[in-house]
């Protein structure tokens, strides 16, 4: 299966696909995790991986705090 991607996570925003990339490149370099250029994370150490993944999620929600935030002004 090297090279499919099997990810069922349907964005709500479909258009949203390029921001969270870059998210995703941003967090990476950051953490100083390689990201596979075929996009095939079988190679990943679970460690590098979840770290990624947790990292993007604490960016997230900052970033839906801060604009709830500044609704609620």
């Amino acid at each position: 299966m090297a090279g499919q991607s099997r990810n069922s996570n349907t964005l709500v925003v479909p258009q949203a696909t390029q921001a969270l990339q870059q998210l995703k490149m941003e967090a990476a370099q950051e953490l100083g995790i390689q990201i596979p250029a075929d996009g095939y994370y079988g190679n990943v150490a679970t460690r590098d991986a979840g770290s990624l993944g947790g990292y993007i999620t604490r960016k997230l929600v900052q970033i839906a705090e801060q604009q709830l935030a500044g609704q609620s002004r």
